[in-house]
């Protein structure tokens, strides 16, 4: 294994700079979801105000797409023109970013699903056939562990790609005196 760049360490910082903002604003998400306390019910129709979450919810979500297409360059990139690389890295390396992709994927879907919730039911419309939904407690908090997940599992994917020294056994030469 070799050393990380400095020029790439400056790329990891931002990256995980984001996820850290990302889980921040999850969990700021979940103290200001909609309550039950908010929900209005006349006994036929429900009526539930926007939640103040849904502003920090969006922003949570392009901070991680943006560290997560980031990350992505970092691994795919290529780094030796040429060379072929260490295969005892490609395992975990692919592994790491299979991992980062589904935790990222979970962490959209779920996002995105509790955001929809968060923008206001009108009585009589609802989130879902005329059905006031509440984001349900720990929903947010979820959101940003999957978000912190899928951002180191991408960091070190990336610290593999860019520390493996490129192998070609067969061209080596040996001096012998």
């Amino acid at each position: 294994m070799g050393r990380i760049p400095a020029g790439c360490v400056l790329i990891f910082l931002v990256i995980a700079s984001l996820g850290l903002v990302s889980f921040a604003l999850c969990l700021v998400a979940e103290a200001k979801r909609a309550k039950a306390e908010d929900l209005k019910f006349d006994g036929q129709l429900c009526q539930l105000p926007a939640s103040h979450s849904f502003g920090f919810v969006v922003a949570a979500l392009i901070c991680l797409s943006i560290a997560q297409t980031m990350g992505n360059a970092v691994v795919c990139a290529p780094r030796s023109k040429g060379k072929v690389r260490n295969r005892k890295a490609k395992e975990p390396t692919l592994f790491l970013t299979a991992f980062s992709w589904a935790s990222f994927g979970v962490a959209v879907i779920l996002m995105s699903v509790a955001t929809s919730m968060s923008r206001g039911q009108p009585y009589g419309e609802g989130w879902l056939d005329g059905e006031c939904f509440i984001v349900k407690g720990g929903v947010y908090i979820s959101c940003g562990v999957l978000s912190l997940l899928a951002v180191l599992a991408l960091l070190g994917a990336a610290a593999i790609v860019i520390t493996t020294n490129p192998v070609d056994q067969g061209l080596k030469v040996h001096a012998h005196n």
